[in-house]
């Protein structure tokens, strides 16, 4: 309420008592399966290139790149990967040497994740752009050919990724180690223990050092981080036969007699030198800091103009490059370095191939993955395409019935051996815990190879398919569609393993097998839109899926009542917001019935709460709502009209 004073109009706002509740998304799924590259942890794909980029290509006997393309193809928008990897499973990575004298393990370059994939990356190291003395630049090219060897490699491969300017420095933040774990989706980076070199910070000079005797001869230096100062040469350090090293010591004596800014640089000074390295035009001033240490440094730069810093080469304009303490550290240079197969010889210390393993992947390392979804609230389809057998279609059905919101539905197929009407049969009846939270597909698909191997259709698993048509149906129709019939297209199939007669079919949809079929108009189709279950009231795959739709959808829109005192105001506005919550689905023909008494109730009361229940803090929201359930039986009675008088 405004505090009035004077006289006139007040507006406030207040809320109009509807807390608005949106549906919960029903068609991002989740794929659990094997994959060429990636990580393990669950992570989001919106697009095929998405995945492509995370995940790599199509496996030839794996088929979760298969199924995620698909189910992109069939109307999916989106979907969280779940990667699995054999138990043999090894990352390709290749250990360098550092710069130091004697050298020394520096750093190890490995593949981001396991697999064979990683021994076709090849690194490239050089010298970094900006401080070429003190950092490094990777690129990273992928071997698509084998037979391709340097020098071809260098210009016929294509950079994929380049990181510049990288540190040795653990304290910096382009950090090698940090930057390429957090920016790479190829390579990680790791320190050796043995990468552990100092050295006097040093600044060496551009060849033939000059200094003639109409430049002003002075200069700024900074050894150690100490600050710069001002240096004057004196004129006796002038051009004769031995001008380098008379400048040297000039240079030595002036630098060294300088008052330190900070006590702790006394040594600094005091022990800096100056050399001349080389002789004629490959002689180069070589000037040091007192100290070794990680921070050991010596910079110059000129005071103004043309003066000796840059007529003695000294400034980085001029060729002067400045290696720091930790310079050592940088990893050798080398121009073709191939991850997990390279020669151990000259730069290279340490290589391990990548493995991707051939053993079998038992059901159980399938269903371990899952709980690496626990966390993710925001998919409602799962499938292990590939993966058609009993026990894995007996574990995703538990994984979703017993998730705590139980918010996700299990797409499960039959195997690829399984061709019959007799062995999808006997697949279900092999079912030990069957529920409402799963619905089983038969047969697999033809398709044609996306690799280009065969010339044939392949056989892929159908869940895929389903998923994205699911995801399809869901957005034109709504979830309470079933999603089969003619409109049910699946995009991408040219052929069924089998085709199944009528009365196969039947049998098979009263068994809970959900069919796929061959129709001249329509094409291959999902004609089937049951679950396992043997409850009529979750007969269906619409009304499950539905169900599951409501539960989460009111679960979060109504987190805003904890709390709040528990009496009728509260459940008055509870009644209002789930009330409209289901009259909009209503309105969208979500319901059976003709009018909302029909087809919906909600109730909060002081019936569904009792006393009990608000001395325990507990307010009790019942919603019941008349599921729509599909014609799967279209009868039409035709009768002949007989005894009419001719016109």
């Amino acid at each position: 309420m405004p505090t009035t004073s004077y006289p006139g109009v007040y507006i406030e706002e207040i809320s109009g008592g509807v807390r608005p509740l949106a549906a919960a998304s029903t068609s991002t799924a989740a794929f659990v399966g094997l994959a060429e590259m990636g990580p393990q942890e669950a992570t989001r794909v919106t697009s095929w290139s998405d995945f492509q980029r995370l995940y790599g290509a199509f496996l030839p006997r794996d088929f979760l790149a298969h199924s995620v393309f698909q189910f992109f193809n069939n109307g999916g928008r989106q979907c969280y990967v779940v990667r699995v990897t054999r138990d043999e499973a090894a990352t390709a990575s290749i250990t360098l040497r550092n710069r130091a004298e004697p050298p020394a393990p520096g750093f190890t370059f490995s593949a981001a994740s396991a697999g064979a994939w990683g021994n076709s990356l090849v690194l490239q190291i050089e010298d970094g752009t900006t401080d070429p003395g003190n950092t490094f630049k990777v690129s990273v090219r992928r071997q698509s050919d084998p037979a391709v060897v340097p020098p071809d490699f260098l210009t016929s491969t294509p950079i994929v990724e380049t990181f510049d300017n990288l540190s040795v420095d653990p304290g910096s933040p382009d950090f090698v180690v940090t930057v390429l774990n957090a920016k790479s989706n190829l390579i990680r980076a790791s320190t050796r223990a043995e990468n552990t070199a100092v050295q006097r910070g040093l600044l060496r000079g551009g060849g033939a050092p000059e200094l003639s005797t109409d430049t002003p001869r002075v200069f700024r230096i900074n050894v150690n981080g100490d600050g710069f100062q001002d240096v004057t040469l004196p004129a006796a350090a002038g051009p004769t036969p031995t001008a380098a090293e008379a400048v040297a010591s000039a240079i030595q004596e002036s630098v060294s007699g300088l008052t330190p800014n900070k006590a702790s640089n006394g040594e600094a000074f005091t022990g800096f030198t100056c050399e001349v390295e080389g002789t004629g035009q490959e002689a180069r001033l070589v000037l040091r800091s007192g100290t070794s240490s990680a921070t050991s440094s010596v910079r110059v730069q000129p005071v103004a103009g043309d003066d000796a810093a840059d007529q003695l080469k000294l400034s980085p304009a001029t060729g002067g490059r400045a290696e720091d303490g930790l310079a050592p550290r940088l990893p050798a240079k080398a121009d073709v370095l191939q991850v997990g197969d390279a020669p151990v010889e000259n730069v290279v210390t340490a290589v391990t191939p990548g493995v991707d393993g051939d053993a079998e992947v038992p059901e159980t390392r399938f269903a371990d993955a899952f709980a690496r979804l626990d966390a993710i609230t925001d998919f409602s389809i799962l499938a292990v395409p590939g993966v058609g057998t009993t026990a894995m279609m007996n574990l995703g059905m538990a994984y979703c019935s017993n998730r705590q919101l139980r918010d996700v539905f299990y797409i499960g197929e039959t195997g690829h051996q399984d061709t019959t009407a007799e062995q999808a049969d006997a697949f279900q009846k092999g079912l030990t815990a069957p529920n409402s939270y799963g619905a089983v597909y038969f047969p697999w698909v033809k398709a044609p190879d996306p690799t280009g191997r065969s010339r044939d259709p392949i056989l892929l698993p159908p869940s895929g398919y389903i998923a994205g048509l699911y995801a399809r149906i869901d957005a034109s129709r709504g979830v309470w569609k079933a999603p089969a019939g003619t409109e049910a297209s699946l995009n991408g199939v040219v052929g069924l393993a089998t085709d199944l007669s009528d009365v196969q079919h039947g049998n098979l949809n009263l068994a809970g097998v959900d069919v796929l079929r061959r129709f001249p108009q329509a094409g291959v189709v999902a004609f089937g839109a049951r679950t396992i279950s043997s409850d009529p009231q979750w007969r269906y795959v619409p009304v499950r899926r539905t169900a599951i739709m409501l539960r989460v959808s009111i679960y979060y829109g109504i987190q805003w009542a904890v709390f709040e005192p528990n009496d009728e105001p509260l459940w008055s506005q509870l009644r209002l917001t789930v009330g409209s919550f289901m009259m909009t689905l209503f309105r969208q023909g979500a319901f059976q019935g003709a009018s909302p008494a029909q087809a919906f109730f909600v109730q909060c009361d002081k019936e569904t709460t009792t006393q009990a229940d608000i001395d325990n803090g507990v307010v009790n929201v019942l919603v019941g709502f008349a599921p729509l359930k599909p014609a799967e039986f279209v009868v039409v009675k035709i009768s002949q009209k007989a005894g009419m008088a001719s016109g």
